[in-house]
């Protein structure tokens, strides 16, 4: 299977929102419920939040694609700017950087290389940005996504709390030098 990995538009706002609902819950802990991650795909992975993220000039999103079919597979999300987050303020070292704010793969496409295409995308724009580096969060459970980072290059720097629904998660935070 091809992979095509582009610029993400407002034209993608529905099939993004519709791609974050089925991927999100995959990142999250066992013991959140489905309630928790349904209240945080609402507030925060709607088609009029992705409308938002799309026409903001501080975001950047990128998709995959296959190619055959053009279905999306995969999307990541960059936002400029230094973090609102005190603990992950604290944590990171490099200066200007920039976030990785959502990287998410369909389950039916993990192992076959899509993660790794849109990761490369993805750092190229962030280099692009001017930025020294780029920090992410994930839970401290999530041990795929955690290998998949480390295997990116990312090294943990601290930890941060990330609300999901009702629930306080622990995520740990990383960061990579551009």
């Amino acid at each position: 299977m091809s992979q095509l990995v582009r610029r993400a538009t407002v034209e993608d706002a529905t099939e993004l929102a519709c791609l974050a609902a089925v991927t999100f819950p995959l990142a999250c802990p066992p013991g959140s419920t489905p309630a928790d991650q349904q209240a945080f795909i609402d507030a925060v992975l709607s088609v009029g939040r992705f409308t938002e993220y799309l026409s903001d000039p501080a975001r950047l999103l990128l998709v995959a694609h296959d190619a055959e079919v053009r279905a999306p597979i995969g999307y990541t999300m960059l936002v400029e700017g230094e973090p609102t987050d005190a603990e992950v303020r604290a944590a990171i070292t490099l200066r200007p950087t920039i976030e990785l704010s959502k990287c998410y793969v369909l389950q039916g496409h993990h192992g076959q290389g899509v993660a790794s295409a849109l990761m490369a995308a993805t750092l190229d724009a962030a280099r692009r940005t001017g930025a020294r580096g780029i920090w992410l969060g994930v839970n401290q459970l999530n041990e795929r996504a955690r290998g998949f980072y480390r295997r990116s290059g990312f090294e943990r720097v601290g930890t941060k709390h990330f609300q999901v629904g009702d629930r306080l998660e622990d995520d740990f935070v990383l960061e990579l030098e551009l």
